[in-house]
């Protein structure tokens, strides 16, 4: 019996000596808690981005899941950020050696190594204006290379919080504002023509007659040259201000910079929000168009260019509405046909710029068969009508 009592002693000693064992064996390796991240360790991190790295398939000409023993010599990685779902929360990056930043295919800017980069989610989301962005890291291969997260300022006042790095992140369904309105924008501006072509049928088939352009013909008695600020005229004005205003938008819905930033009107995303902005846009546009004609009208006094200066302003607006419709409507038949299509803004500023100067020269030509003036006058009239504006506009808006 008291062999029996020691037995059960010892062994009672054995599992209480293994259990203090097992404790101390897993409080060694447990994983530490996880501690600040980013500059100085002022950040929380919400979540490791680097698990969710993609990397581009050249069989499947597709972006596949990063692996690392099939994708260790990989220079460009790259993940889709959530914006929407993470706003007021920071991107936070940095490599150990240097290397570049893509964002939506685009470079933005060089990264030094061992440096943290801090980028506001609320910015990218204000400035992209899209619910998710396609961020790309180059430089060295691997995945050590690279640290990218989301994460919190770390404020003094409140307690340390820990974050699992298998945290569960539900992401909204993106919704399609800009391709919906650019679609009923579309309807819209098919609805206008077609009521000026019932309106007025016989000044639409003068606005838009290729063969009328490129005459030399001045026709100065001709109802839409002799009243230039009729009703009319003012009424196709109006809807040349809304096809430029579209086109604005449209371009702005490819990530092609229009203004500065991108800070012009940008208050929200939303369809309610987009209609206002074309509205406002539409406006300036239309302002704009008139406020050309007040300027020929001063410049023509100065230059003793009275009779040309009604054909200087119908040939405006005709060549505007010819060149602008078929523009909107060659674009729109590439997006809406190319899934895939790659937009920079030498696409669409090339042929910007070159119908501005050819436009220029052609109106030098007009003129001269209207105006018996001498070219140092004509060039200086058209520079500061035509080409002076339209350096003035690249400047400051792209």
């Amino acid at each position: 019996m008291a062999m029996s009592l020691s037995k059960l002693l010892s062994l009672r000693l054995f599992c209480f000596r293994y259990g203090i064992f097992m404790l101390f064996s897993l409080a060694a390796t447990a994983q530490p808690r996880t501690s600040g991240i980013g500059p100085q360790n002022r950040y929380y991190p919400v979540r490791d981005l680097r698990n969710d790295f993609l990397v581009y398939d050249e069989g499947t000409k597709a972006y596949v899941p990063y692996i690392l023993e099939q994708h260790a010599d990989q220079t460009a990685l790259s993940v889709y950020v959530d914006l929407e779902s993470n706003r007021h929360y920071s991107l936070l990056i940095a490599t150990k050696q240097d290397g570049y930043l893509f964002v939506n295919a685009a470079l933005k800017r060089k990264l030094r190594a061992g440096q943290w980069q801090v980028l506001s989610i609320d910015s990218l989301y204000r400035v992209y204006r899209q619910p998710e962005i396609f961020l790309t890291l180059y430089g060295a291969p691997g995945l050590d290379d690279r640290q990218l997260y989301i994460g919190q300022p770390i404020s003094t006042t409140q307690k340390a919080v820990v974050l699992r790095d298998d945290n569960l992140s539900v992401r909204p369904r993106p919704q399609p504002v800009y391709s919906d309105f650019l679609a009923l924008g579309l309807l819209f501006l098919l609805a206008t023509h077609a009521l000026l072509f019932t309106l007025h049928q016989r000044a639409f088939l003068r606005f838009f007659s290729l063969r009328d352009l490129v005459s030399l013909r001045s026709q100065e008695d001709s109802f839409l040259i002799n009243r230039p600020l009729s009703g009319t005229n003012l009424l196709f004005t109006l809807n040349l201000s809304f096809v430029v205003a579209y086109l604005i938008m449209f371009v702005q819905s490819r990530n092609v910079d229009v203004f500065a930033s991108r800070t012009f009107l940008a208050v929200g995303q939303h369809f309610g929000w987009l209609i206002g902005e074309f509205l406002a846009l539409s406006a300036i546009a239309f302002v704009a168009l008139l406020g050309k004609y007040l300027l020929l009208e001063v410049l023509g006094n100065l230059y003793k260019l009275h009779d040309a200066i009604n054909v200087h302003f119908f040939k405006t607006m005709q060549s505007s509405v010819l060149f602008f419709t078929g523009m909107t409507l060659i674009l729109a038949v590439v997006a809406y046909n190319t899934s895939a299509t790659t937009w920079s803004s030498n696409a669409f500023l090339i042929p910007l710029l070159g119908f501005y100067l050819a436009r220029m020269g052609w109106l030098y030509i007009v003129i001269r068969t209207v105006e018996p003036i001498k070219n140092l006058y004509l060039f200086s009239y058209l520079c500061i009508v035509e080409l002076i504006p339209l350096i003035i506009g690249l400047r400051f808006a792209l």
